[in-house]
C-alpha cells in the first residue's frame, strides 16, 4: 500500500522520527540514503522517502509490500501521528465523527 503525509517539519527531522519509530517496531534498515530508507522485519517491508514540496512542506511517502490494511500499514499511520506530534506536541487524537 502507498501512504503519504505532508509535514511542516524538515526532511531531516522526519527521518529522525522515522529511524526511532521503526527501530522500536523491530524493523531493520536494508538501505539508506539522505532522503530514503528501506526497512524490513517480521511485519513486512517498507520504503520511506521524504522530499521538500512547495517551499514549506515536506512530502513523506511510505510504500509497504502488504495488501489491504495490515499491521504494518496501521503502524505507518501511527508514524504519521508521531511526525505530527513532533511538530505540535500538544496534539491529541480525537474522534472525527
Amino acid at each position: 500500500m502507498r501512504h503519504f503525509y505532508r509535514s511542516h517539519s524538515t526532511p531531516a527531522d522526519v527521518l529522525v522520527v522515522a529511524d526511532r519509530f521503526f527501530n522500536e517496531l523491530g524493523l531493520t534498515v536494508v538501505t539508506t540514503t539522505a532522503r530514503t530508507r528501506q526497512l524490513t522485519g517480521t511485519l513486512g517491508a517498507l520504503k520511506l522517502s521524504v522530499r521538500a514540496e512547495g517551499g514549506h512542506y515536506t512530502f513523506v511517502e511510505v510504500v509497504t509490500d502488504q495488501m489491504g490494511e495490515s499491521r504494518l500499514d496501521r503502524n505507518v499511520k501511527k508514524f504519521f501521528v508521531q511526525v505530527h506530534r513532533a511538530e505540535d506536541p500538544s496534539h491529541t487524537l480525537e474522534a472525527a465523527y
